[in-house]
């Protein structure tokens, strides 16, 4: 696996990234344009309009349950992620921001991004409403592993897959627990 140590080496990953349908090739291809628009600073948070993010959904040992949290700021269950803060390499940041706000060490991480999104953040007190442009990824957690609570989350808990419906989740969390079937045993 190629780790990128730059934006260029970044966008090229992306450019060469399979799509598994058109809706996701388009978001790819948002997401490298606005890196070819922001070629210095798409992986900081000082680019006011936007930029790149990680984050991963993190599934328990039995692939029975998903681990989320309920972000404290955006007041909605979530996968785990975060900024960039200029990491050009996108899954040690989902994997980082992983590890910080749940606790847990995976077993398994997926060695390429399995999902894309592009989604607003509101504004908030000095800083305007922007986009994230996230890069997704899947992990697997050691049997048995407990969360911790981050100062990011108001709660964090294995929710069991037959009960996702129950909660109010954004298609982009759906999304990703439907990509749970293609997790290796």
């Amino acid at each position: 696996m190629n780790v990128p140590t730059n934006l260029d080496e970044t966008r090229a990953l992306l450019e060469s990234w399979s799509a598994p349908n058109a809706i996701q090739a388009a978001t790819r291809d948002r997401i490298v344009a606005f890196m070819r628009e922001h070629p210095k600073d798409a992986n900081l948070r000082t680019c006011l309009e936007g930029h790149l993010t990680g984050s991963c959904l993190m599934v328990d040992a039995a692939r029975t349950s998903v681990l989320l949290h309920h972000h404290r700021k955006l007041d909605k269950w979530l996968q785990f992620g975060g900024h960039a803060d200029g990491d050009p390499d996108l899954r040690s940041v989902a994997l980082r921001e992983l590890i910080e706000e749940s606790g847990i060490e995976p077993a398994w991480f997926s060695p390429e991004a399995v999902d894309l999104d592009i989604h607003a953040i509101p504004e908030r007190g000095a800083e305007p409403e922007h986009l994230h442009l996230d890069v997704r990824f899947l992990a697997i957690a050691p049997e048995g592993a407990q969360p911790e609570v981050s100062a990011e989350s108001k709660e964090v808990c294995w929710i069991p897959i037959t009960q996702i419906g129950d909660l109010e989740l954004d298609e982009s969390v759906t999304r990703l627990i439907d990509l749970i079937p293609t997790l290796p045993r």
